[in-house]
């Protein structure tokens, strides 16, 4: 008895990081299709109607992955919906960088608000249905377009042979 009051006294006081729930171990069965799509803009519809609550899409940004099917699912652990993304789910709408040369360090803002830095774990691809565009890969198999912007930004920062470090990793832009 002791023994699972403590059990659950520690699982009430833990610190909980909602801001990364942990997506890797909930595999509830499908629920089914919902009717959310992401367009290939990264704005989220629900119904055919524009999601106007940025606090919404966080949340829903957050139980987002996708999986070896490449489809994408909104997961908590009792549930799992499969929804429709056209393009990538999310943006980078901006990118900072720190440092020169292999000890940049390049970061990412997602419109999500969520920040990500660039490294051999989140590695920059192109995107050649976007005129080759950069696409940063997240967390959960997700992938993050960057905007306009925020790619004109990036190829500012490379060198002459298109070339950018970050974190150690060279990464090479056409």
């Amino acid at each position: 008895m002791a023994d699972q009051l403590s059990h659950l006294q520690k699982q009430i006081t833990e610190k909980r990081d909602l801001d990364a729930p942990p997506l890797h171990l909930w595999h509830p069965e499908l629920s089914g299709d919902i009717d959310i799509r992401i367009d290939a803009e990264g704005v989220w519809y629900h119904e055919g109607d524009r999601i106007e609550r940025a606090a919404i899409v966080n949340v829903f940004s957050k139980i987002l992955r996708r999986e070896s099917d490449d489809d994408y699912y909104l997961v908590t652990p009792v549930e799992k919906w499969r929804i429709s993304v056209e393009l990538h789910p999310l943006m980078v709408v901006d990118v900072n960088s720190e440092g020169v040369g292999e000890e940049q360090m390049l970061n990412a803002l997602l419109n999500t608000g969520k920040s990500q830095l660039i490294d051999a774990g989140h590695v920059l691809t192109q995107e050649p249905r976007r005129e080759m565009a950069a696409v940063l890969a997240l967390d959960h198999g997700l992938t993050a377009l960057f905007t306009r912007a925020a790619w004109y930004r990036l190829v500012e920062m490379a060198d002459e042979d298109g070339e950018l470090w970050s974190s150690g990793t060279a990464f090479k832009l056409s």
